[in-house]
């Protein structure tokens, strides 16, 4: 199997973490592609150019983070797996959230990637308030309890912070909340987290996320 990411895209990075955590690197074959290219590597394998793609050994190429990590879960034992279940609904909303955020925060980092003359005021407004306020949520999460398991919120948590520390500058999500800086520094020794940090950006923004 193949699985395309772009270094800086924190979507592709849970991913790649979600590959080193469950030990298929025999397994699976990590490739860079270029994105918004028309001659990348990864458009005959999926026409609509973003990343994470699995392709696997049939042909058949899965997209999206959340299908991804189904196909990757299901490569290991149930026990192993790294999605949270049904039966798991906090874990479930956790790594929801965290996605969501995400989200918000690559509109907010695409729309600063404009030139100043081409961006939306009341977009980045809007996106800033929204990372603000989910920030302040997972800071809560953390501070009781939430995400001590090793799962897919977990390691999109990581992503996402990771984002904004090396990609995202513009958003100082460190500031007032401590817990979850504690939780991103002492992830950095895991070798899944070590071995997928991002480059770091230049100034507020960064190129594209997916």
């Amino acid at each position: 199997m193949r699985l395309f990411h772009a270094p800086g895209s924190p979507y592709a990075r849970i991913a790649r973490m979600a590959v080193i955590e469950l030990g298929l690197q025999d397994r699976v074959a990590v490739e860079e592609a270029t994105l918004r290219d028309p001659f990348s590597i990864l458009l005959p394998f999926n026409p609509v150019g973003r990343v994470p793609a699995l392709v696997l050994d049939d042909g058949t190429t899965i997209t999206e983070t959340t299908p991804v990590l189904t196909m990757l879960d299901s490569l290991v034992e149930p026990e192993r797996r790294l999605l949270p279940a049904p039966d798991r609904p906090r874990a479930l909303a956790a790594y929801g959230r965290v996605l969501g955020a995400m989200d918000g925060i690559a509109v907010w980092n695409r729309e600063l990637r404009r030139p100043p003359h081409e961006r939306s005021p009341g977009v980045i407004s809007l996106e800033a308030l929204r990372a603000v306020r989910v920030a302040d949520a997972l800071e809560r999460d953390v501070a009781s309890g939430a995400f001590a398991a090793k799962d897919a919120a977990f390691l999109a948590l990581v992503s996402l912070c990771g984002y904004c520390e090396q990609r995202h500058t513009a958003f100082a999500w460190r500031q007032g909340r401590p817990a979850l800086s504690e939780l991103f520094d002492a992830a950095q020794a895991r070798p899944s987290v070590a071995q997928t940090v991002p480059p770091a950006g230049m100034g507020g923004a960064a190129p594209p996320m997916r």
